[in-house]
This record gives structure tokens, C-alpha cells and sequence, in this order.
């Protein structure tokens, strides 16, 4: 079989190794077209080599809108290079409402149009604006098969009338690289000192809740603790003035922006996780891909009740819970864990365990592959090219 990948995330090597195992696992041939360049959430270019298997794999094309996950487009004429292609299977590693996932699905129907599906981590039922709303439902009524990453998300997508086969695929990570035995060798930056280690990795920004989590740090004058912060955003100088007012700024360490590939041994040194989020008019946290990469690394959580960040914690029984905006309660949580070391531990094993059974990337390979091969076998439910796809052709004439 032939499968044909299109993913803006796997401008990353990382973010590859899905697909090479995936590779080795069936030997199918597996062509992965992505960005020449990408430009991530920090403004930083990533360009890297294929991991190792998809030397040969991987196309590299120049996009609009670089670094936009819903308005960039590939420069390729999609109709053409498809029928050059002649995949079996086309999986959009994109959201069905980016303008990316529209172009390659309306080329799909114009010329080969063989079994489609997407990705989609969208856990809120939102109803966008034209034209992304016609794009969605096009991409919907035009694709067999979809991978949400959470069951809440599958809901969200049935909900909005996604027809088709979906199965539940949780972001991948390999639990080698993300290893507790990195504690060994932390990051020449991080803070040297034997007081337990709060963590937080992610954007410095208000909706993040880092306004709750300075209170809360406040409550905690009493109790030995550092905590290394990994990441930037505008929300940095507020959160060091809360800090300040709280009188804990000292005992606080600002990593700035850290590489994907670094933050595994950035983790492995911490000895506890906080993700505080706080749902919004129009988001609330979805996989949370930082907690599954804490716990394989060998730090608990603490979370808020905020989107999926619960049910993971829950799932994987790797952490503690407390109510979205309540300082009082994140207080409570951390210095549970900053001063019952036994407790860490048993939370970060259990945590650990979970990782390997459910989205370590072996398990995630054989969801995958089980998806691809039910749209390739089922290519007769493909959806054929009719009167509702026809809404954007003209914004696709080119694709």
C-alpha cells in the first residue's frame, strides 16, 4: 500500500518517527509531504533532516502563510503531483477547517479520489466563519475516515455531522526518549539545587492560568521549593510582578524558549508537573501533550480541571487535580506533592506505566495502521465528488 502523509508538524524529525515505524511495521511505501521551512509558535524556523527510514520519504514543499496552521497553503498543483503519486490513502495530518486540509482534499476529488481522512484535536463544538466553515464541511462530506486524539474530540466531530470512520489515535511519544534515567544529566541551565522542583513547560500567556499559579506559589512561603519555568510569552512580566508581590520570585527560574527536542531532559529534572489552565470563551486545554511527556519522564502532575487535562490525569492515575481558577486548591495540591516524596514517586510510576500501555508509539502505530488499512479496504465508501463539493472550487482552481 501506498500512503500519503501531509503534515505541517512534521517539519520536526520528532515528529516523524510515527511514520518510519509505521513503515518498518507494515513495509509500506509511505511518501510525507511537508514545509521546506516551518515557523513555530515562537518564531523560531524549523528545518531538519528525516529521521532515520524516511530518508527517502519525505517532500519538502514552500507554503503561504508560514507558521498559520489555518491559512497556510502548499505551493505544489495538487491535482497533478497526486495522479504522479498514486497513493492508496491520503491522511491530512491537519485540522478538516484549515485552508491546507480544503486544498489537498478538493484536488483528491478532482482527480484520483481515493480514501481521505484528517486529524483533529478541536474538543469544543465551534461554529467558525465563512469560508472556513464551508471548507470544514466540505472536508467532512469528502473524507472516509478521521483521527481524532481523545474521545471528546470524536463526539465534537460527529456532533458537527463527520459521517465517517473514526478512530481515537492520542498524540505519539517514544518513551525511550522520554526517559526518567535523563535525571542524570540535567540541562547545564537548570537550576542547581536540592529542594523539590515544580515545572511548568508551555506559552507564558494568561489563559495558561500562570495568574493562579503565582497565588498559589504565594501560599507556599512556608515549604522548601524551586521552580523552573520553559517557554515564552507576553504574559512573562505580569507573572514576575505577581511573583514579586507573592514574594517568591527569587525561588523562581525563567528558562526562556527550549527546542522540542531539549525539553525531555528538562522534564526528567523536575520533580512535579503544573498545568493550570483555564478554559475560555472559545478554548480550553486539549491533549495536553506536556503531561504524558512529564510522566514518561518521571514527574507527577498537578492539573486543572480544564478540557482534557483531567481525563489524562485520571486515565493514567499520574498526578493530582484541583478546580480550574482556585488558588487555595493548587496550593494545596503542590505542597501535597512538594512534602510526600513516596507519593511523587508512586504518581510518576503509575504515570509511566500508563505511557507505555497507551500512546507510547508502538500502541499508537498499530491504531494508526489498523485506520489506514479499514479506508483501504473500504474504498468503496469513499464519498464521491457531488453537488456539495462544488461550494470551493474556485478558491482551489489552482490546487
Amino acid at each position: 500500500m501506498h500512503l500519503l502523509v501531509v503534515s505541517h508538524s512534521c517539519a520536526t524529525a520528532l515528529n516523524q518517527e510515527i511514520y518510519a515505524r509505521i513503515q518498518r511495521e507494515t513495509g509500506w511505501k509511505i511518501t510525507l509531504v511537508i514545509p521546506d521551512n516551518w515557523r513555530d509558535e515562537f518564531g523560531n524556523e524549523l528545518r531538519q533532516p528525516p529521521c532515520a527510514g524516511l530518508e527517502r520519504s519525505v517532500i519538502r514543499c514552500g507554503v503561504w502563510k508560514n507558521g498559520s496552521i489555518i491559512f497556510h497553503a502548499y505551493r505544489m498543483s495538487w491535482q497533478k503531483f497526486l495522479k504522479q503519486q498514486c497513493p492508496d490513502v491520503i491522511y491530512m495530518n491537519h485540522e478538516p477547517y484549515a485552508l491546507a486540509t480544503a486544498q489537498v482534499c478538493y484536488a483528491n476529488k478532482r482527480s484520483i479520489n481515493v480514501p481521505f481522512g484528517f486529524y483533529s484535536c478541536q474538543n469544543i463544538h465551534k461554529k467558525y466563519p465563512p469560508p472556513f466553515s464551508w471548507l470544514e464541511s466540505m472536508v467532512y462530506r469528502s473524507s472516509s475516515f478521521a483521527l481524532p486524539i481523545t474521545q471528546h474530540v470524536a463526539d465534537v466531530i460527529e456532533a458537527k455531522g463527520f459521517k465517517g470512520r473514526q478512530t481515537v489515535c492520542a498524540l505519539p511519544l517514544d518513551p525511550e526518549r522520554y526517559h526518567p534515567s535523563l535525571r542524570q544529566t540535567p540541562p547545564e541551565r537548570f537550576p542547581n539545587t536540592k529542594s523539590p522542583v515544580i515545572g511548568y513547560v508551555g506559552r507564558l500567556v494568561e489563559p495558561k492560568g500562570l495568574r493562579t499559579l503565582a497565588l498559589a506559589l504565594g501560599q507556599l512561603r512556608d515549604v522548601d521549593w524551586k521552580m523552573v519555568l520553559v517557554g515564552t510569552g507576553d504574559f512573562q512580566p505580569q507573572f514576575e510582578q505577581l511573583l514579586e508581590q507573592q514574594g517568591v520570585k527569587d525561588r523562581v527560574f525563567f528558562a526562556g524558549y527550549v527546542p522540542h527536542d531539549e525539553t525531555p531532559r528538562w522534564l526528567a529534572a523536575m520533580d512535579m508537573l503544573v498545568l493550570p489552565s483555564e478554559t475560555q470563551p472559545n478554548w480550553e486545554e486539549q491533549f495536553g501533550r506536556v503531561i504524558p511527556e512529564a510522566l514518561a519522564c518521571g514527574a507527577a502532575v498537578v492539573g486543572s480541571d480544564s478540557g482534557e487535562i483531567p481525563f489524562i490525569i485520571r486515565q493514567s492515575e499520574g498526578g493530582l487535580i484541583f478546580p480550574q481558577r482556585k488558588p487555595m486548591r493548587l496550593a494545596e495540591a503542590l505542597r501535597k506533592l512538594i512534602t510526600d516524596e513516596p507519593l511523587r514517586h508512586k504518581l510518576a510510576a503509575q504515570g509511566r506505566r500508563w505511557v507505555e500501555r497507551e500512546i507510547a508509539l508502538p500502541a499508537v502505530a498499530r491504531r494508526m495502521i489498523g485506520a489506514f488499512e479499514a479506508a483501504s479496504m473500504n474504498r468503496s465508501l469513499q464519498p464521491a465528488a457531488g453537488r456539495g463539493f462544488a461550494t470551493s472550487r474556485h478558491a482551489f482552481a489552482q490546487s
